[in-house]
């Protein structure tokens, strides 16, 4: 089986989201792209946070129920189904690091699952890990940086 990857066209592995997907720009969502979910897999989760925040980690996108035949959300679509992130809000906020703090890691995290999960729209991170559970057959992760000027 192939490995289960997950990229964007925006950013490689490792480097600079581009301004566009973060609170100096348009604050979309970037693209994201994957390949080698599990055939079992039945739905696909994400979670989308920032390790490095003061305050510790702080989550900007959780979504769920998203096809693992897609093989890709398109630069500023929603999920099917979207939690609530650490801005109050349901949905993508992009990066957004306090000035003069540094480059900060983003890292998403994408879990195939062998079952559509229950939620609510608009739940918390810790009801989607809850939900996830023991029900991810495989992650695959994607990292990024941003620093703001």
């Amino acid at each position: 089986m192939a490995d289960f990857t997950l990229s964007s066209d925006a950013f490689r592995p490792g480097e600079p989201i581009p301004a566009r997907y973060t609170c100096e720009g348009e604050d979309v969502s970037p693209p994201l792209s994957w390949s080698g979910a599990p055939e079992q897999a039945r739905s696909l989760a994400l979670i989308v946070d920032d390790p490095d925040a003061p305050g510790g980690r702080f989550n900007h996108w959780l979504a769920w129920d998203i096809d693992p035949t897609a093989e890709g959300l398109a630069e500023g679509e929603a999920a099917p189904s979207e939690g609530s992130n650490d801005f109050g809000a349901v949905g993508y906020r992009g990066p957004c690091p306090p000035p003069g703090h540094g480059a900060h890691r983003y890292v998403f995290r994408l879990f195939a699952l062998d079952s559509d999960l229950d939620l609510a729209a608009g739940a918390s991170r810790q009801e989607l890990e809850r939900a996830i559970g023991t029900h991810a057959l495989a992650v695959a992760e994607l990292i990024g940086t941003y620093e703001r000027s």
